[in-house]
């Protein structure tokens, strides 16, 4: 692993995350470095100090076995061995499980994969591909990120896969280059027999249509290619918006496509700076599943007839305790990062923000939202300044009710 850095600071040493792996050899500027491990921590200390504002180089050189992290809601990330290859996943701490790296979701970074795997095998990595080299019992992939990207949403899936780039050329959608995958074992969970025909039909119905709505309602796409890694991995149980080639478990239901495309702007593009802000990926990406069915249907299936089923659900019913608690913006601990509170919730909060400002306030609000934050941290806190400011509203009582309060909003009380 090798990674081209600047310094902004003065630094006499610096830390990386890796997990596990024997460590052979560390140079900085070519030269050789010492290094200590505490857990992932990996501190790695030059021979001379690096100036404020100099660029270094450091390689890492190491070895091992990739082990996946169990994550506190009992989920994994990182490298998870499938029965052909793995399926590479990383939010929210996996990254660290195959490659060292300042894993914070504030450090954006151009990547370059280049992946040796037996011949006959497909590597999907971020971005573009560079050059696939036949070396005869194997084949290296090159894989080229040039947009930046933070570490949880690199991938480098690699098995046995149909592809629709099978002469090195994609597909095109929107005058981007469209590299797909599809694992011919995939199909839905619980179907007993291969069905990737399926999942081919449900990318190509959904990819090109989903992308022109986001871009009329949110702005420019933010990558220079799109994709999907329809794999077979049914012990993963959920699917990821890596950039650039969201990561499917299973033939994905065609909401779920929907939800990781808009995941590329809210999520890849515009990212949280602090993971309990997480209702801004999920509510954001749940949402678009709303706003897609409203304008697939003209309104016949809208927004807003989802928000309502989901407020006429008791407080006190089992699923109501599921759906309003804990707040959004309230979360106890990392096992409830995923919970539905965040993409459900989360959801509505935006769509009742829609009916507070009215379509002709929320619409530019969601616009110059991801346009004033690409490539950039938000928090919850950055929003509610955005909404106010686009709104000329004072919206803290809307926001504390919806994001901050626990349980079911009374109807009249934003």
């Amino acid at each position: 692993m090798t990674i081209s850095a600047r310094a902004t600071q003065d630094l006499s040493s610096f830390n990386l995350d890796l997990r596990d792996y024997k460590i052979d050899v560390v140079t900085v500027n070519a030269s050789a470095a010492s290094f200590t491990r505490k857990g992932q921590e990996l501190t790695i200390t030059p021979v001379a100090g690096i100036r404020r504002n100099r660029d270094f180089t450091v390689r890492v050189v190491y070895a091992g076995h990739a082990n996946y992290v169990n994550d506190p809601d009992h989920s994994k990330d990182g490298w998870i061995p499938t029965d052909d290859g793995a399926f590479v996943v990383n939010e929210p701490q996996g990254a660290p499980t195959w490659f060292p790296v300042n894993d914070s979701l504030k450090d954006f970074a151009i990547f370059d994969f280049e992946v040796t795997v037996p011949a006959g095998r497909v590597v999907m990595g971020n971005g573009t591909l560079v050059s696939k080299t036949d070396n005869g019992a194997t084949t290296t992939w090159h894989w080229h990120e040039s947009k930046p990207m933070v570490p949880y949403l690199t991938t480098v899936t690699n098995g046995f896969f149909q592809t629709n780039f099978e002469d090195g050329v994609p597909d095109t959608v929107l005058g981007l280059p469209e590299y797909n995958a599809v694992d011919p074992q995939t199909r839905r969970f619980g179907q007993k027999d291969p069905n990737p025909q399926l999942a081919w039909e449900r990318l190509d119905a959904t990819h090109q249509p989903a992308l022109e709505l986001f871009t009329e309602i949110y702005g420019p796409y933010p990558f220079e290619s799109v994709g999907a890694i329809v794999d077979w991995a049914p012990n993963v149980f959920y699917s990821l918006e890596s950039q650039t080639k969201p990561n499917y478990w299973h033939v994905p239901t065609v909401d779920t496509i929907v939800h990781e495309l808009a995941h590329q702007w809210f999520g890849d593009a515009v990212v949280l700076e602090r993971w309990p802000d997480m209702w801004l990926n999920e509510g954001f990406a749940t949402w678009s599943e709303w706003i897609w069915a409203e304008r697939q249907t003209d309104g016949e299936d809208s927004a807003q007839d989802r928000f309502d089923a989901l407020y006429a659900i008791p407080e006190d019913s089992t699923a109501g305790q599921d759906l309003w608690f804990p707040a959004p913006n309230g979360l106890h601990d990392a096992s409830e990062l995923f919970h539905t509170p965040v993409y459900d919730r989360g959801a509505m909060t935006l769509q009742a923000l829609r009916q507070k400002l009215g379509d002709d306030v929320f619409f530019p609000l969601l616009r110059t939202w991801y346009a004033e934050n690409r490539y950039s941290n938000v928090t919850t806190q950055d929003f509610i300044a955005t909404a106010e400011r686009v709104s000329g509203q004072q919206l803290d009582n809307f926001f504390d009710v919806w994001l901050f309060q626990e349980g079911r909003p009374e109807e009249g009380s934003w």
